[in-house]
């Protein structure tokens, strides 16, 4: 999966304006548009630090001000004053932190850099405050008089774990340490993330006689004769560790050698011994997470981040994972067999590597289902996939989309859309950013520019939400046509963006996708499922040259091959969880090698050599980067509900029951206002089934 979607910063509301008086930092104005949208197009990097410096202080201020307050501590003039406070820092951060991943430089990296210290020193200022939590407590001890409403319960339940998990009740000395580790924590995750896209930066592949070529689709060749010219090497092909890059060369390339040299560039990335090897940034992280777990009471990182999620510990994860790795490695055991028996007719004696994986699978589904990729990807014009996206919500929601020009981007590839009710009342805005760049990081996720909360006077502010990509750029005969992969990472991070912008919560805590992690990626996959429904796919894969609608022949072969190689895509993904929770259940990193430790964790889980994890340690910026460690199981805890959630629509006869829509629809505008398992329950009445998931991708019948 793609899918990265958790700041190591909170993004939460911003407001900026489009005009702005000569000389004043447009980071720092009100804004003079109704909806919050920022003024990209006057922000220049001097803005940013004059303006975090400036918010901190605001910040500061407003929460001596609730420390400082000699009245009886009040759920109204603690909990609600501490939800509201940080205005100015939460919009600030929603623009730097957004433009930094989608759209960096070296300068924004050094403001970062200087910027992450002030931010952990802000927030360890605030959570290790005594006097602060001791007025947290007071409401917290009193709460069952207090006649509270269920979100307000909620609200002031989550302010006060936040504070204990955050080290209130630590000795002084331990608040100390505490603040020292959050703050080296937080410049290794940025150094993480920048050696990544140095990685990827740095590396060029370039090709210079065509018939290495062979087999590659025309399309990756003119996207890869384009890279090259632009790189100064005209009549040549450029190839990148970018998987819209590599991918079709392992899909298609009849080059064994260099479908090897563009899978190890990409699967090397950060463990080269040079300044941007990562595997010491990941030494020093585990160490430090493992000092801060056991200054909590608990034995490894896995268990003190776990004990807020739905799973609760490392315990319930390893069962979990293990219960669906067995069916997968078996399955993907009997998919290599069958890949190796093509292997040997071409390159007899020759064993399967993963560079041949996705060659032969590709041969594969076309000689099994008479299915190519390539055949598929005229029908799936990016402008068209979103489209369908957006009428999807329509269908289930009622809600519009309407294309806003001439709004202020931060790069011109970006898009703006105003989301509507059927009333026309607001329901956020939504910006798409799809191509890649040299300043944006791999893969794709959503954000929140604005988030969505009712403030002091009742006014319901509604969200600016960003959903970013990294799929294949418009070429100069071609728009940009997407695979059936990528169609998916659309709709799925489209889910993240409902789950946003339907947000109907009263405090930006709760709001949205502030909700377990575990839980967090259910309206996202949940959306996932859509897009191969027969009667949705007629209404976005229409040809880009001709209009015709695709062929039923061609979605019928698209829900035929629906279960081949699942055993590859779980395992791969499994294995990526696992590791995830090997490295978070370590008690010490004394003699930690992170090449060997991979590799030991991998023969524990008697992983096939031929697959790679889907993520290597030293490029693995869910958990060292983006706030997924011990959490990267998410996506398939989260799998078993989707396919659950799916099965109440299926189970109607219409998969979009307006019932059950409306029912699903109260559940995404909950965010965090309620307990996750508690929400699930009132949507489907009953616990989640896996057997939904088992069978969706073939492991029983």
């Amino acid at each position: 999966m793609k899918k990265l979607l958790i700041l190591s910063f909170a993004l939460l509301s911003l407001m900026a304006c489009n005009k702005n008086k000569s000389g004043e930092n447009p980071l720092l104005a009100e804004p003079e548009n109704p909806y919050g949208i920022p003024a990209f197009d006057q922000i220049k990097l001097e803005h940013y630090m004059p303006a975090f410096e400036e918010a901190i202080r605001q910040q500061k201020a407003e929460v001596a001000a609730i420390i400082n307050n000699q009245e009886e501590p009040t759920f109204q003039n603690t909990i609600e004053a501490l939800d509201r406070c940080g205005g100015l820092l939460d919009r600030v951060n929603g623009v730097f932190f957004n433009v930094l991943e989608a759209d960096g430089n070296d300068e924004m990296n050094e403001i970062a850099e200087q910027v992450s210290p002030m931010l952990s020193d802000l927030s360890d200022g605030i959570m290790l405050n005594d006097t602060l939590f001791q007025r947290v407590k007071a409401v917290y001890d009193k709460r069952e008089s207090l006649g509270l409403d269920p979100e307000q319960m909620r609200l002031l339940t989550e302010t006060y774990k936040s504070f204990v998990n955050n080290g209130a009740q630590l000795s002084a000395e331990q608040k100390a340490r505490l603040m020292e580790i959050n703050k080296e924590l937080g410049l290794l995750s940025l150094k993480f993330g920048n050696n990544v896209v140095a990685e990827t930066n740095a590396y060029q592949y370039f090709v210079k006689d065509e018939a290495e070529l062979e087999g590659l689709p025309e399309s990756a060749k003119a996207a890869a004769a384009e890279e090259a010219e632009a790189a100064g090497h005209k009549g040549e092909w450029l190839f990148t560790p970018k998987r819209t890059s590599f991918t079709p060369v392992l899909q298609y390339c009849k080059n064994r050698d260099l479908r090897k040299e563009l899978l190890m560039a990409y699967t090397t990335r950060g463990n080269h011994g040079n300044a941007n090897d990562n595997k010491d940034v990941i030494v020093k992280t585990m160490a430090l997470r493992i000092e801060k777990a056991k200054l909590f009471g608990y034995e490894n990182p896995a268990d003190y981040i776990l004990a807020d999620c739905m799973a609760k510990d490392s315990k319930t994860v390893d069962k979990f994972l293990e219960s669906v790795w067995t069916p997968s490695l078996e399955a993907a055991k009997r998919e290599a067999a069958e890949l190796q028996t093509m292997l040997d007719i071409d390159l007899p004696g020759e064993k399967l590597q993963p560079w041949d994986w996705w060659y032969y699978a590709e041969k594969l589904r076309a000689e099994k289902y008479n299915l190519n990729e390539e055949e598929l990807k005229p029908y799936f014009e990016l402008n068209n996939v979103r489209q369908g996206a957006f009428d999807l919500a329509h269908q289930l929601y009622g809600i519009n989309f309407e294309k806003m020009d001439n709004m202020p981007v931060y790069n011109p590839e970006v898009e703006v859309f105003k989301v509507t009710e059927a009333d026309g009342s607001l329901v956020g805005i939504l910006y798409t950013d799809y191509f890649p760049r040299a300043g944006k990081r791999p893969g794709a996720w959503m954000n929140n520019i604005l988030s969505q909360y009712i403030d002091a006077n009742g006014v319901d502010h509604r969200p600016v939400i960003i959903n970013v990509g990294n799929f294949n750029k418009p070429t100069k005969d071609n728009p940009s046509l997407l695979s059936m992969d990528d169609v998916e990472t659309l709709f799925h991070e489209f889910g993240h963006a409902l789950h946003g912008l339907l947000s109907k919560a009263h405090y930006k805590t709760l709001s949205g996708t502030n909700t377990p992690r575990d839980f967090v990626e259910l309206p996202s996959q949940f959306m996932e499922n859509y897009c191969y429904e027969p009667q949705i796919i007629r209404t976005y894969a229409r040809h880009y040259q001709t209009g015709e609608v695709i062929p039923d022949s061609l979605i019928q072969k698209i829900n035929n091959a629906g279960k081949f190689n699942q055993g590859f895509v779980t395992t791969e993904l499994l294995s990526a969880s696992i590791l995830d929770m090997d490295y978070h259940e370590l008690t010490s990193v004394e003699g930690l090698d992170v090449n060997k430790f991979e590799a030991a964790s991998l023969e524990k889980m008697h992983m096939i050599p031929e697959i790679i994890v889907r993520y290597r340690s030293t490029f693995y910026n869910h958990i060292f980067t983006t706030g997924y460690e011990a959490g990267y199981y998410s996506y398939t805890w989260s799998a078993v509900l989707d396919a659950d959630a799916f099965a109440a629509f299926k189970e109607t006869g219409n998969i979009l029951n307006p019932d059950v829509a409306k029912r699903f629809r109260h559940l995404l505008e909950q965010g965090g206002t309620r307990d996750a398992q508690e929400l699930y329950l009132e949507f489907r009445g009953k616990e989640a089934d896996p057997q939904y998931l088992l069978r969706r991708k073939g492991f029983i019948e």
